[in-house]
């Protein structure tokens, strides 16, 4: 039943009509207990909605998630991994309602705009409580159906709650006959990395074994960058004698290919990986376990976030480092994680350089104590700053599936 005298919608329905086409498609089960769908419309979000989602796993445990991106859009990296993922199907009606009995989510979150007028308007007939942020009033309408009056209004007006990230959204949101005690202006989601914490005798022994030292990392190192990694640190030890750099290759099987490259360069290097002690005259720690950089975040001021220097790899995720305490520098190519570096620049927190030469400057400079602790706390303010909206964001998810269960549970 369409909503009353919502004529565009019912009209939308007619026109989009279709039955769902799933044959190809591997359709998981749906599982047990509570679900939260989470729909994403631009793949570069589905990170902060990851984060999201670690975050109100632990607030609310047994509750299933349910990430979906748009019909036509492939889901790309790790984040979301531990979660269902899936496409929505193309936007007709036979399609929405095969979705919806499919996976009866309690609960819907839809991140950004492409809203789709069968599946949302579907969704709030069957009273599950849905949520809009990051809103955007753009409809992604069913092939060959031509735009209808108030088909905007009736979809988004489908929200319990509708959250943009700017006055100007909400403005517009307004004036299409949206209620005012509907629309709020929130921050986008960031992404706040909870890093695991690191044995605290692990962590005073590795001091110890420092002995004051100044420290600095480059993490994710690709064969093509090494000579660049250690023509910098070479420059830098003219100014800083007793500085010590952590090496961190992105591939294991150059470790050792690498360790025989150092003692032929005359660097005093010690494989840490093997168990080699840290002495006093060591210039180079050698490593290659991912899991160990949550150490050498903590241990080092600077962090050179490598796979960035040259072309192909892309870059690496900078917001770790960031959390630990240690000021970034990277280099130009950074496409997978752009907008990422590009916040980190703009707060303080990262500093860009192109060349070996550039990146001996940049450590020597970060080095002092006040210029590191400054980017550090830039970087602590970016990490830190949407938390509260994750919060709030996670206190009415578990509202509206408090209210959920009480009412099935009264009928």
């Amino acid at each position: 039943m369409s909503k009353p005298g919502s004529l565009s919608l019912a009209a939308y329905r007619v026109l989009s009509w279709g039955v769902p086409h799933v044959g190809n498609t591997p359709i998981e089960a749906r599982p047990e207990g509570e679900l939260l769908w989470i729909h994403v419309d631009i793949p570069e979000r589905l990170r902060a909605v990851d984060d999201l989602c670690q975050r109100l796993r632990p607030a609310r445990p047994g509750l299933s998630l349910l990430l979906t991106a748009p019909p036509d859009t492939e889901f790309e990296g790790s984040a979301g991994k531990d979660f269902i993922r899936t496409n929505l199907p193309i936007e007709n009606t036979g399609a929405a309602r095969w979705f919806l009995d499919h996976w009866r989510p309690d609960m819907g979150i839809w991140v950004g705009g492409g809203l789709m007028p069968n599946v949302i308007t579907r969704a709030e007939e069957r009273d599950i409580p849905m949520v809009l942020i990051e809103a955007e009033t753009d409809i992604r309408t069913g092939r060959g159906v031509k735009w209808l009056p108030d088909l905007t209004r009736y979809t988004i007006d489908c929200f319990h709650k509708v959250l943009t990230t700017s006055d100007e959204t909400a403005r517009l949101i307004r004036r299409l006959g949206i209620s005012s005690s509907k629309v709020s202006v929130a921050p986008p989601l960031h992404i706040s990395p909870n890093p695991t914490p690191w044995p605290e005798d692990e962590l005073i022994e590795t001091n110890h074994a420092l002995a004051g030292r100044p420290v600095w990392l480059a993490a994710w190192v690709q064969d093509k960058e090494f000579i660049s990694v250690l023509s910098a640190h070479r420059q830098a030890l003219r100014l800083l004698p007793r500085l010590a750099l952590v090496l961190h290759v992105a591939d294991i099987s150059e470790a050792a290919p690498l360790h025989r490259r150092l003692e032929s360069m005359d660097l005093r290097c010690a494989n840490w990986d093997e168990g080699a002690p840290i002495e006093d005259t060591t210039q180079v720690i050698l490593t290659s376990e991912p899991e160990d950089l949550g150490l050498w975040y903590r241990m080092s001021a600077v962090t050179f976030m490598g796979s960035s220097l040259e072309r192909g790899a892309g870059g690496r995720d900078p917001l770790v480092s960031t959390a630990l305490g240690s000021a970034v520098i990277h280099g130009p190519h950074v496409s997978r994680y752009q907008g990422l570096y590009d916040q980190l620049n703009d707060a303080g927190a990262a500093c860009a350089i192109r060349s070996a030469t550039e990146l001996g400057d940049a450590v020597v400079e970060l080095l002092a104590p006040d210029r590191a602790a400054d980017m550090a706390l830039a970087g602590w303010r970016i990490v830190t700053e949407g938390a509260p909206h994750a919060d709030t964001l996670i206190d009415m998810v578990q509202e509206n599936l408090d209210r959920r269960r009480a009412d099935h549970a009264g009928t």
